[in-house]
């Protein structure tokens, strides 16, 4: 029963990396207080349904060789710190943006929040979209007009057409961001997942980081602010080239699909029944309506889990997003920094990340030895240690950073190294909470990914509007103050989740918790183990 059952879940989240078509398997009603739902039906084997041809088949995309898993990895490493270079470089132009169309200074932060507003609706087409016809038409199309939209912002002659162009253009960017964890999840199984997944977080930071430093310079040439967004367009239109040639179809279902629309032209005859499973999936337009858009806001509702990480990672996705706009107080207002050198700061934050990554990978070095021991479904709590360092971290960079910068007398260097503290503690924060919630959901990952992605980015872009208001009525120190405060509070999320998380998903319908199965029967073969030696004694 073990077997069948780590087998299904294992075929499940292969087929589907994380958008699972079928709902949760029913918990049983002796089980009800058992740490796993033991109801299972079996699955009818259909021999006209096309499946790869074997373990090793060179056609599945967790077979392709290491090398070029790992290509597909860095071509959606460069996406990503793309499209999150494109979310922050503006930031470096507001104020000459606000000079050229006569705006207030609440209008020229519009330009970050609009594109990350785009974050906000795009999931809910670009997620269907790729598993309807695949992840490959989805980054043609959305890397292409994302480019093209970067023209507009450079040519635009006036405050409104800006802020729409804007607001496309995070709309088409959000797609790498929604569908490149899928990607991830279609060519790595459990063991390599990890560090491809690592990467892939610590790209959102990096390209977020990144732009503020190179765009400060751009602002204060004599390109002028236009240049930040012909830049972007360079630097999009080179991504999205690299993207045509080098990224191939990696969905499995749609793989299949095309397997079996060949079979039947090659021998219409022999192959006339044959079908992929995708093609008989329900596509009306309320079967995708349920499986995109209602499960995802479903399981916000009713999944602790998912609704505690939510509004941890929001919170410190707002907090990075603050930054932009706190950094020209600290360093520009209160210490005659130019626009360059503020941008300068960030690479505090990059430093950061880039020690964060290093560090989560360090707390799940033992992960490939539990992937074996718990038959590839580890505790999904053994992805929490980075965010129980995370946390703290989070919350004494912060108040570092308030207290050091509020004082114009206090050297520079005290504030620029808390943002060390800062960027590390995110992305801790981030790559374990988003773990736990792939290991925890598994099949339907993609669901709470996807909704993740919605609040959090609809939160960040709330940031920038009020940030420059509560640090100039506030004061640096008082405003910081109560942003550490509210880490503070949140901070012992992961630690309660460690201690309690199991209790909390043999509760879930979304969360199939076969490492719970796995844990009673390692129990009993230790005892067994045990019986015998004390048999031989």
């Amino acid at each position: 029963m073990l077997e069948r059952e780590v087998t299904r879940q294992t075929s499940r989240f292969e087929m589907y990396g994380g958008n699972d078509i079928h709902e949760p398997d029913p918990k049983s009603i002796e089980e009800k207080t058992s740490p796993l739902s033991s109801f299972l039906p079996e699955d009818p084997v259909d021999p006209n349904m096309v499946t790869w041809d074997g373990p090793e088949d060179p056609a599945n995309p967790q077979n392709w060789s290491t090398a070029w898993r790992w290509w597909i990895t860095l071509v959606c490493a460069i996406m990503t710190i793309n499209v999150t270079f494109a979310s922050s470089a503006p930031t470096s132009a507001v104020f000459a943006i606000q000079a050229q169309f006569q705006t207030s200074s609440e209008v020229s932060y519009l330009v970050t929040t609009v594109f990350l507003l785009g974050y906000t609706f795009g999931p809910f087409l670009w997620g269907p979209g790729s598993e309807l016809i695949g992840r490959r038409p989805v980054f043609w199309l959305t890397m292409t007009l994302y480019t093209v939209f970067h023209i507009g912002q450079a040519r635009a002659q006036n405050m409104q057409t800006l802020l729409v162009t804007r607001f496309l253009c995070g709309f088409f960017a959000v797609a790498p961001l929604t569908n490149c964890g899928g990607v991830i999840a279609d060519i790595w199984s459990a063991v390599g997942r990890g560090p491809a997944t690592s990467v892939f977080t610590l790209c959102v930071f990096l390209g977020t980081t990144i732009a503020p430093i190179a765009c400060g310079y751009i602002v204060e040439s004599s390109l002028g602010w236009r240049w930040v967004f012909w830049i972007m367009m360079i630097f999009a239109g080179t991504c999205t080239t690299i993207m045509f040639i080098m990224l191939p179809e990696t969905y499995v279902p749609v793989l299949l699909a095309k397997k079996a629309t060949r079979l039947r032209k090659e021998d219409p005859v022999k192959y006339m029944d044959l079908y992929a499973e995708h093609e008989r999936q329900d596509w009306s337009f309320k079967g995708v309506l349920h499986r995109t858009i209602l499960r995802p806001f479903h399981m916000l509702m009713v999944e602790p889990i998912l609704i505690l990480i939510t509004i941890y990672v929001s919170l410190v996705y707002g907090v990075l997003y603050a930054l932009f706009e706190a950094f020209p107080i600290i360093f520009m207002e209160q210490r005659g920094f130019t626009i360059a050198q503020d941008g300068l700061v960030f690479i505090g934050i990059g430093i950061g990340t880039t020690l964060g990554a290093f560090i989560n990978a360090l707390t799940c070095r033992h992960y490939p030895q539990l992937v074996v021991k718990w038959k590839g479904f580890p505790p999904p709590e053994e992805r929490l240690f980075a965010g129980m360092i995370g946390g703290p971290v989070l919350v004494i960079g912060i108040f570092w950073l308030g207290w050091t910068g509020n004082y114009p007398s206090v050297s520079w260097v005290a504030p620029a190294v808390s943002t060390i503290f800062i960027g590390a503690s995110i992305a801790l924060i981030f790559m374990s909470c988003l773990g736990y919630l792939v290991d925890t959901y598994v099949m339907y990952s993609a669901s709470a990914f996807s909704v993740n992605t919605i609040i959090r980015s609809a939160v960040a872009s709330s940031f920038p509007l009020f940030t420059v208001q509560m640090f100039h009525n506030l004061h640096i120190n008082w405003a910081c103050t109560m942003l550490g405060l509210i880490a503070l509070l949140l901070a012992p999320v992961p630690f309660l989740f460690y201690k309690y998380g199991p209790r909390i998903r043999q509760k879930s319908k979304f969360a199939p918790c076969v490492d719970l199965k796995v844990a009673k029967l390692l129990a009993v073969e230790e005892a067994a183990q045990k019986t015998s030696d004390h048999e031989k004694v």
